[in-house]
């Protein structure tokens, strides 16, 4: 976590940009949506982005899995940021959303923020500006991003439902992917962020040592890969293994031309490879950087635009709790 010491000289140097508080009302979402209102915002969050980027790269992994669990959950409203209560376990108190982290990253860049300009960048908007910026420092892509997300007013653990590793292509793209309205390149394209991420062994254990009680590595690995992960996963404790081999901490086309040598570390991220209705998409991708980096960036913004359909909403204060409710902000998170 960056030192409460180190944002002081953020807000020092911010502080002549103090504005009037002004909560923003669920318009559209545009570029630019804080020109006037907070004008610093986005130089803000990618300063306290790029401070944590380099003292740790495996950031940009992060805040993509977070995002991620963010927007597929009753779209992308900062409700995964909520802190469990007693009297409700919240997104992060689901299964899925064990692995989730950067939630400390959040906090310093509202805590930035709301010093410059209180109760004004909602906690949505942090979270996929973070990320976008992450994304850039790890070479990736970058792009404009519409802002203006409001910060939802529900976050439910019983709500969480999101795609498996263990899932075929048909039953990810049908049940999770095509629902919100993203196409199968789409889908393959945002599993592109898999480029900086990592799994646990328990994982895909089976795929290196005894795939389907053979008592031999899955034949869709390669061999060399095989060997390399039993090795890493022979550690103690809970070992994980970079989803990308080659280029573990750089957001490009490396993890589609690992699948195409059958380096796929997940069966699933291999079957995008094999399956006659990703496999296009994956060899266009491992011969065509400039294609990979606009559709990705493309990708991420018809991520982030994705909208709770319950309505309504806030700026929250602190990202882990709502704010006080007021009797118009009801809401039974259906």
């Amino acid at each position: 976590m960056m030192s409460r010491i180190s944002l002081v000289l953020v807000l020092i140097f911010f502080h002549a940009a103090l504005l009037v508080p002004h909560l923003v009302s669920a318009a559209d979402l545009k570029v630019g949506f804080y020109k006037s209102t907070c004008p610093l915002a986005e130089t803000i969050v990618r300063h306290v982005v790029e401070k944590r980027h380099s003292t740790d790269k495996s950031i940009t992994a992060a805040l993509l899995h977070l995002q991620f669990h963010d927007c597929f959950v009753r779209g992308c409203d900062a409700s995964i940021l909520i802190d469990s209560t007693a009297q409700n376990p919240s997104e992060k108190a689901a299964p899925p959303s064990a692995t989730v982290r950067g939630y400390d990253l959040i906090d310093d860049i509202k805590y930035a923020l709301e010093y410059v300009c209180p109760a004004q960048v909602s906690c949505a908007d942090i979270l996929a500006l973070a990320t976008r910026d992450s994304v850039a420092l790890a070479g990736g892509p970058t792009y404009d991003l519409p802002t203006g997300r409001l910060d939802g007013l529900v976050s439910r653990a019983d709500q969480v439902n999101l795609p498996a590793p263990t899932m075929s292509i048909s039953q990810a793209f049908t049940g999770h992917f095509h629902p919100l309205g993203f196409t199968l390149p789409e889908m393959v394209t945002l599993l592109g962020a898999h480029t900086v991420g990592v799994a646990h062994c328990f994982i895909f254990q089976d795929r290196i040592s005894n795939f389907s009680g053979s008592g031999r590595p899955d034949p869709a690995m390669d061999p060399a890969l095989a060997a390399s992960l039993r090795k890493t996963c022979s550690a103690s404790g809970s070992p994980t293994a970079f989803l990308d081999q080659n280029t573990s901490f750089a957001v490009d086309r490396s993890y589609f031309r690992e699948l195409t040598r059958r380096k796929g570390v997940l069966r699933f991220d291999q079957d995008l490879a094999n399956d006659p209705s990703t496999s296009s998409v994956v060899y266009g991708f491992a011969r065509d950087e400039a294609s990979y980096r606009k559709s990705f960036a493309a990708a991420m913004v018809k991520m982030g635009n994705l909208k709770s359909g319950s309505g309504g909403g806030e700026v929250r204060k602190n990202c882990r709790v709502f704010n006080k409710p007021k009797s118009s902000d009801v809401d039974d998170g259906v």
